[in-house]
């Protein structure tokens, strides 16, 4: 079943779900699936509502103009996202391939409901990976002279492939806040360690001098604060003292593709609302 997701925020006021859901009965549109949530700290009002497209009788940009003259009765922010459309995912990897694997296979197994027609790197090792799912790579001599005028070369690539999600697959380069804001909230990027915990370089060695009873991954959106942006997913692993810094980043490649994937899969699913620097994730 073909099917159109509204993601809203707003304001909390009486009536918003009698009155939203009114709409799109009005309009004749059977609602497959309502969720809600309430921010009591924050008085922000966030859904998720899911509607038959089969219902769909007029021209789609006609739904988005009715529904954001109704949007402004409430000051409704609010996107639209329809399930026949197949979002397009640039890969951008370093030298480690786990997350990268993981990513194309459940791509190729339609796990992740999207296209992946391009990996893009600040090296050439892994283009071994994209001969086997035969997906184009380029590879990028990227310095701190060049910086900037290689993002100009990757940012063109990626309009010329009309990419709507970024994925940094453990990659090893800091981009620019250009590059960032010319994809807000479009960037998931995948930290080794479980932040707030031993944020930039280096975690595992510092979770293992620190004597960490769990490590884990983070993935979350890529904002110009490094680490910082809204987190998606999480998860830990138990550890002990027997350990070393290499066992660590062993255990920690499962939680991290784990996690990046995890992730990616939420926001292809359409199931995020970014509020602030924090996320909304409806199941």
């Amino acid at each position: 079943m073909k099917d159109i997701v509204f993601l809203i925020q707003c304001s909390d006021n009486k009536g918003l779900l009698s009155n939203i859901t009114s709409f799109f009965y009005e309009n004749k549109f059977n609602i497959l699936n309502c969720q809600q949530h309430t921010d009591l700290y924050t008085n922000k009002y966030f859904m998720r509502i899911k509607i038959d497209m089969a219902d769909l009788k007029i021209s789609r940009k006609k739904l988005e103009g009715n529904f954001a003259q109704f949007a402004k009765s409430y000051d409704l922010q609010w996107s639209i996202h329809y399930s026949d459309y197949v979002p397009k995912v640039a890969v951008f990897v370093s030298k480690t391939s786990h997350c990268l694997y993981d990513l194309l296979v459940k791509a190729k197994e339609n796990d992740l409901n999207c296209e992946i027609p391009l990996i893009v790197s600040n090296h050439p090792d892994l283009e071994y990976v994209a001969d086997q799912f035969k997906i184009p790579f380029y590879s990028y001599d990227i310095n701190k002279n060049n910086k900037l005028e290689k993002e100009v070369e990757i940012q063109e690539l990626l309009k010329k492939h009309h990419i709507d999600l970024v994925v940094l697959a453990r990659y090893m380069q800091i981009l620019s806040g250009g590059f960032i804001d010319n994809y807000k909230n479009k960037i998931i990027n995948i930290h080794h360690a479980f932040l707030p915990a031993f944020q930039g370089a280096n975690p595992y060695l510092r979770a293992y001098e620190r004597g960490v009873k769990i490590i884990g991954a983070t993935a979350h959106y890529a904002t110009v604060d490094l680490d910082e942006g809204p987190i998606i997913e999480q998860d830990v692993k138990p550890v002990s003292h027997e350990l070393t810094a290499g066992d660590l980043k062993r255990i920690g490649k499962d939680i991290e593709a784990s996690v990046l994937s995890k992730a990616t899969k939420l926001h292809l699913d359409n199931q995020i609302i970014i509020t602030n620097n924090r996320t909304i994730i409806f199941s």
